[in-house]
């Protein structure tokens, strides 16, 4: 869940409208602070979410199991993907369901597949760190969208990165400035398999 979603919610359960000051508040943290993460998408944290909701009288989570209220079981690879060949996508047969709150998936339905996959490396920080875990919402054909986070397979290799489409070619971003721009265009750009987005990232707990 991004933190302009966050607002919404608590707007939502509070009927009362609730701006960044309120939240920054909230969280012991400066408005800009704020104001900046919803620039970066910044997801919230489980921990954000128990401040959060001391702060505002708001269910999140039930008492029994410290869970979200409303849930969906998500299948959780904790090998990521076993392999990947010959324009194939293999999932591991191993895997667990793991509950999310449905709050924190953007654009959530019944009718959609997702998944669970763990980051590795820092190409995508500070939006992605290395540890966190990553829903994807599996790809049905739908055309990418601009500057959007995907996973997807290119030689044999996953990537979550930025794509971006013009015309016969797919530009590759990182948040990192430490990693270039890169450019597949033609056979190349048919090469990349797209898995899904990336629709929420569970943060480690602080």
């Amino acid at each position: 869940m991004k933190l302009d979603e966050l607002i919404s919610i608590i707007s939502n359960l509070t009927g009362s409208a609730v701006n960044q000051s309120m939240l920054a508040e909230s969280l012991g943290i400066t408005r800009q602070t704020v104001s900046n993460r919803i620039k970066n998408e910044s997801e919230v944290t489980v921990s954000e979410l128990k401040r959060v909701e001391e702060f505002f009288g708001v269910k999140f989570f039930n008492n029994e199991s410290a869970l979200p209220c409303e849930m969906a079981y998500i299948d959780y690879y904790s090998d990521v993907f076993a392999s990947c060949g010959n324009g194939s996508i293999v999932f591991s047969t191993e895997k667990t369901k793991l509950p999310v709150a449905v709050s924190m998936i953007s654009g959530y339905s019944k009718n959609k597949l997702y998944s669970m996959i763990n980051a590795s490396g820092n190409s995508m920080s500070p939006t992605i760190d290395h540890g966190d875990k990553l829903i994807v919402e599996h790809w049905n054909g739908n055309q990418i969208q601009d500057n959007k986070i995907y996973v997807f397979c290119y030689n044999n290799e996953f990537f979550v990165k930025r794509l971006s489409k013009n015309f016969d070619e797919i530009i590759i971003k990182s948040d990192n400035p430490e990693y270039r721009t890169r450019t597949v265009c033609g056979k190349a750009a048919a090469d990349l398999i797209l898995i899904g987005k990336i629709v929420a990232t569970v943060k480690q707990l602080d």
